[in-house]
This record gives structure tokens, sequence and C-alpha cells, in this order.
């Protein structure tokens, strides 16, 4: 029986090679990669069955990464193993469209379970934070729910690199537009947020998830 082939995502070497052993067996591993730009274009080429994923990534994490996915293909389904805790961003990453949230204390084998839940079509989140994200709707939906209204994903990519210390020319190469259109980007969003120092506009990134500290 073919093995579901799984493409996985996390910026740390140890992390992807233990997933490697964790997984191998069951699934077929076509590939790991360690940004969030990364994992679109190989989530793209290789056209996965599943993809675990972290939140904390360079260059374009992975909620936005997720999102980013479904948009072009919504058959593949896409696990989160993160090491936060926090409902809001299970809210978001669920929002983003996957089909599971792992916590990476969480036993190994519930990764596998959530694998396997999200291939029959199901979703899986951990136990440990199974009330507070119903809480989180049952309070409205997620807080984050403002900032993905008010701020375009062109934008949220370069909220996430300038938050990550990238200036404006290393922005535009990376991004493949101009940096005069980069600073038109940062001030619209410093307006639309009402933010008035670059210094805030880092802040409101941290705070809201696109990038951790």
């Amino acid at each position: 029986m073919k093995k579901p082939r799984v493409l996985l995502a996390d910026d740390h070497k140890i992390v992807l090679e233990g997933l490697k052993s964790l997984l191998g067996d069951e699934f077929e591993i076509v590939g790991s990669v360690e940004d969030g730009r990364a994992l679109v274009g190989q989530a793209a080429t290789l056209r996965p069955d599943v993809i675990v994923v972290d939140i904390s990534m360079p260059h374009l994490n992975g909620i936005e990464g997720a999102r980013q996915i479904k948009k072009t293909d919504k058959s593949i389904k896409i696990v989160f193993l993160t090491m936060h805790p926090d409902a809001t961003y299970a809210a978001n990453a669920f929002e983003a469209g996957a089909s599971g949230f792992v916590l990476k204390h969480s036993a190994p084998s519930e990764l596998i379970t959530a694998i396997l839940e999200a291939l029959k079509g199901r979703t899986y989140v951990t136990p440990l934070i199974a009330g507070d994200l119903i809480r989180t709707y049952q309070e409205g939906g997620s807080p984050e729910k403002d900032l993905f209204k008010k701020i375009s994903p062109r934008q949220r990519e370069i909220l996430q690199l300038l938050a990550e210390g990238k200036s404006g020319k290393e922005i535009a190469a990376i991004l493949n537009i101009s940096a005069r259109t980069v600073e038109f980007h940062k001030y619209k969003m410093m307006e639309q947020l009402n933010i008035k120092t670059s210094a805030e506009l880092v802040k409101y990134a941290v705070r809201h998830g696109i990038i951790s500290v």
C-alpha cells in the first residue's frame, strides 16, 4: 500500500531529523524546508498529501505559508506542530486552513494521530488547548481577525520581514518588488493600523503572532 506523502517544515534541523525518524515508517517524507517561502515553493512542486509545519519560521511564518498554499491547492492537508500553546495561534491556524494543531511537548503518537485524522478529512486539536480554543470562538472568534481584515497578504509578508530586521532593499529583493513599493506598503500599514513608528510596527507584529520572540 502506498504511503501518504509528507512535507516537513521547521527552522530547526534537529527537529526535522527527529520528525523524519518519528514519521518515516508510516509515511513517505518527500522533503523538508526551513523557512516559509521555501515551504510554499516546495508545496507547489512536490504536491504532498500532508504538510507538518511550525508557526515560527523565517521569511514567512507557517500560518501565512498555509494560507498561501491552501489558496492554490485545497487538497493538501496541513498539520501544525508548534511550541505555542496559545489558543489564538490555533484559531489563526484553523482559519488559514489547517486540519490539525499539536504542541511540540505532546506525546509523539499525537502527531501521527493528527496526520491520520487530517488524511481522513477530519480536524484534530491537541486536548491541551481544546478548551481554550472553544472559548476563543465562543467569545466571537479569533482576536486576530481584525488584523487580517486591515492589511493585505503582501503587507503581512512585508511586516514579518521588517520585524526580522530586513531593510527595504533586502525585502524588495526577496519579494521581487521595488524598494519604493516596500515603503509604500509599510506606510500604508502604519496608517491603517494607526501606528506612528517602525518600532511600534515591529511590536505589533510580535503581539499579533506575525513573528515570535
